[in-house]
């Protein structure tokens, strides 16, 4: 049941990515489809992101162990979004040129903000694999307490990027708020728990 379940949900995740390779090869992504490839790329990024954050809430609050199986497929399909995103961003608007990307994070905040959250994001997929969890042991989830530092730049990176604090913007600051309280508010729980 669960693999059938992975399975749906591997295959669902792919649909925004299958949609964009559509629309670019109709022609039919509106007026300028770059940006819109960066624009959905990156909403989808951080879309799977919060969802992967999410899991570790509904598992404890409903019970249901089986979520955590689908956490792992949820942050690397963060990923694959997010490395779509910045690879848009790198070929439309700079032709893949690594000095004017570099001359962008120094000038530009907001860009500066995701290359950040991406960076964070690196290491927590190279070492998703059960090899690396072997071999890290407890430092494995000391290394992916990193993907709370990716979600803060992520959110920055969307507000900067919009430029107005309303709508979205409000929505994912709200969304953070919650899942990472909800792990203060555990994690304050359990170390007042007599040993």
């Amino acid at each position: 049941m669960i693999r059938l379940a992975k399975v749906i949900v591997f295959s669902a995740a792919l649909v925004p990515a299958g949609l964009l390779i559509r629309g670019m090869l109709a022609g039919n992504l509106g007026v300028n489809p770059a940006e819109t490839v960066q624009l959905e790329t990156g909403r989808w990024a951080l879309k799977f992101l919060f969802l992967s954050l999410a899991v570790t809430p509904v598992r404890r609050l409903t019970g249901w162990n089986p979520a955590i199986k689908f956490r792992r497929m949820l942050g690397l399909f963060a990923f694959f979004y997010a490395t779509l995103h910045l690879l848009a961003y790198w070929s439309f608007d700079l032709g893949f040129a690594l000095a004017a990307m570099a001359a962008d994070v120094a000038k530009r905040p907001f860009i500066a903000f995701g290359f950040t959250a991406f960076l964070l994001m690196l290491p927590l997929a190279v070492t998703s694999t059960r090899g690396w969890i072997r071999r890290l042991g407890k430092r494995w989830s000391q290394v992916h307490r990193l993907v709370y530092a990716a979600a803060i730049c992520v959110v920055i990176h969307f507000a900067l990027k919009v430029k107005v604090f309303t709508g979205d913007p409000v929505v994912y600051t709200a969304l953070l708020a919650v899942l990472l309280g909800f792990r203060v508010l555990w994690w304050l729980r359990t170390a007042r728990r007599p040993a």
